[in-house]
Parts: C-alpha cells; sequence; structure tokens
C-alpha cells in the first residue's frame, strides 16, 4: 500500500519501520512487524557506541529472516543506515566512552544515552513520512529495563503526540515488548518464528555493552556479566525452566 498522493501527509496504514539494532530485542520486534505489515523498512544507527559490532550483525540477521523465512522474505524493505557521531561527542555514557558501568546515587546507570530513543524516533519518523509509512516500531521496554526515562510508555506517547503534531501525520508508534520481561520476550520470539528464530538470535544477535563476541552462551554472544547480558541470560534461564514445566509428561 502506498501513501495517498493526493495527500502525502497521509500515511500508509501498511508499511512499518523497525528500530534495528541488530540486538535480540530489535530483531524480535522485527519479527513481530513482519508477522502483521506487507512491507516493513529497517533503520540503523552508528552513535559510537562501544558494541558497535552490533551493526555488523545487522546484515547476517535480515539474510538470516530472509532465507528462514520466505513468507517474511517479500515483506523486508529497505535499510536505513544513519551516521550520529554527534551523539557520542556531546554526551558522556558509559556506552559511548571507555568508562566502567555504574548505577551512581540518582539510580540512573551510566549506560544511559540521553536523548537517543528520542532522536531515533525523530529521524524514523522524518522516514517514515517521506516514504508514506504509518508505524514505527521500538524495542522500548518498561519491565526490565535499566530505568532510561526515554524507554518508559508515559515518554513514547508523549513523543508521538509531539512527532505527528510536528509531521502532520498520524503515525503509530508500536513497542510490542513494552510489558514484557526477558523471559517472555524470548517466548514472544519463538511464538512468531518458532525454534529457528530462537537460534537465529542466539547465533547473529548481539546485546552485549561491551561488544564482545568470543564467548558463545547458551543465550548467544557477549561478556556474560555486563547488565546487557545478565538481563538476557536471566531472561533465557527463566524461559527454557518454563518451556520444561510445559513439557507435556510422557
Amino acid at each position: 500500500m502506498t501513501a495517498d498522493p493526493a495527500n502525502p501527509a497521509a500515511p500508509s496504514s501498511d508499511g512499518a519501520i523497525v528500530l534495528f539494532s541488530g540486538g535480540q530485542d530489535s530483531t524480535t520486534c522485527l519479527a513481530w512487524a513482519l508477522e502483521r505489515f506487507s512491507t516493513v523498512d529497517t533503520v540503523s544507527f552508528d552513535y559510537g557506541q562501544r558494541h558497535r559490532v552490533e551493526l555488523d550483525c545487522q546484515a547476517r540477521v535480515r539474510d538470516g529472516l530472509a532465507v528462514r523465512f520466505p513468507d517474511w522474505a517479500g515483506r523486508l524493505g529497505r535499510h536505513h543506515a544513519i551516521d550520529l557521531g554527534v551523539i557520542a561527542s556531546i554526551t558522556a555514557s558509559a556506552l559511548t566512552h571507555d568508562q566502567p558501568i555504574t548505577i551512581p546515587a540518582n539510580g540512573l546507570p551510566s549506560t544511559f544515552v540521553p536523548g537517543r530513543n528520542i532522536v531515533f524516533l525523530t529521524l524514523a519518523a522524518v522516514i517514515a513520512h517521506g516514504r508514506g509509512i504509518g508505524a514505527l516500531v521500538g524495542g522500548m521496554c518498561e519491565t526490565d529495563f535499566s530505568g532510561y526515562p526515554d524507554c518508559r510508555d508515559d515518554s513514547i506517547k508523549a513523543l508521538q503526540v509531539a512527532l505527528n503534531l510536528g509531521l502532520g501525520t498520524r503515525a503509530v508508534i508500536h513497542t510490542p515488548l513494552m510489558w514484557l520481561d526477558k523471559a517472555a520476550t524470548w517466548a514472544l520470539a519463538e511464538s512468531l518464528g518458532g525454534q529457528a528464530l530462537v537460534d537465529l538470535i542466539i547465533e547473529e544477535t548481539h546485546t552485549c555493552y561491551r561488544g564482545d563476541r568470543s564467548v558463545r552462551h547458551a543465550w548467544g554472544y557477549g561478556c556474560g556479566n555486563c547488565p546487557a547480558c545478565t538481563l538476557r541470560a536471566t531472561g533465557y534461564r527463566r524461559y527454557q525452566a518454563c518451556r520444561e514445566q510445559e513439557r507435556p509428561v510422557k
């Protein structure tokens, strides 16, 4: 479906653009979107992140989705890569600079990158506006998250209002993981693409804050002890435990 040429501000309701980092959450969101929309673009951002290796995973994940899920292959649209190196130059975060990962007295982890999701969604909305796309999809989560203010449901809803007012559109920001913990995110991936999608996430995605792909764990690659790895590993163990409990007794 394309945008109405007589009303370019009215986006197609049948297209989506996914904020795609190459990590577990964004890959699950991409699968979620491919199940629901006929055309799905992806957009990634190079903001000087220490775990920039995630950007190298994107093409492999997209290719893997196309090969393992032929029904989705025809729905994969363009990939938009945006250079946002300016973010690293104006913020001091443990994700953009070589500094320890800590949780200060205010409770906000040093991995917080101020304004990151606001900028990401704003630029995605601009791309969507030009492409006649009516849906933005992001992996923000308020259940298993590090207290980042721009991951909160209220923040996303407020931004949706601001973007639509500023762009003259009626786009919708979807956050499929907002109320899921990490175990439920693994389960969602399985429900969308079965073991094939779970295996792809384990082998090809990257979530470790330190960008370490030297060790392969049951849940995927990573240092194994940064907050992102700990969250992912804990969720995977809980997901596996739930699967074991649901298995019929022979």
